[in-house]
């Protein structure tokens, strides 16, 4: 199956416009709450803007995540000895640690200098997670 899917003219296109649009949707959200967090746009609650962007960001994640999957099983072994794509797992794992931290210390009611910092390292490591995806077909 895998290989059909790597295989096909369309399936594989398809299931990187997935991934795409996956990460467009998670990072864009995550910047424009970055953006309140550090205090534009004050006319909008942070705590409706955080329900809505960091919901539509978690559903980009998903989608991200899943069609990232299928990709990796078409080429597993490639990809397990791509340093970039080594650096790229690191990075979503760090991602995934500091979104836990940053939630788990209430950062959004706190709204405090490590709030924003945890903010900046989010977009960062996720900037970082879009190169490397960029790099593992060089």
């Amino acid at each position: 199956m895998f290989s059909e899917l790597r295989s096909s003219a369309w399936a594989y296109p398809a299931l990187e416009v997935v991934h795409i649009v996956g990460i467009a949707l998670l990072l864009g959200n995550l910047v424009a709450l970055e953006i309140r967090v550090w205090g534009g746009a004050a006319a909008l609650p942070v705590r409706a803007l955080a329900r809505l962007s960091l919901g539509i960001a978690l559903a980009g994640f998903g989608l991200a995540a899943a069609s990232g999957l299928l990709m990796f099983a078409t080429q597993a072994a490639e990809l397990l000895a791509n340093r970039s794509f080594v650096w790229k797992m690191g990075l979503l794992a760090t991602a995934g640690c500091n979104a836990a931290w940053f939630h788990g210390r209430g950062s959004l009611q706190k709204l405090d200098l490590m709030a924003r910092i945890q903010m900046l390292v989010s977009t960062a490591v996720w900037l970082g997670v879009v190169v490397c995806g960029r790099w593992i077909a060089y």
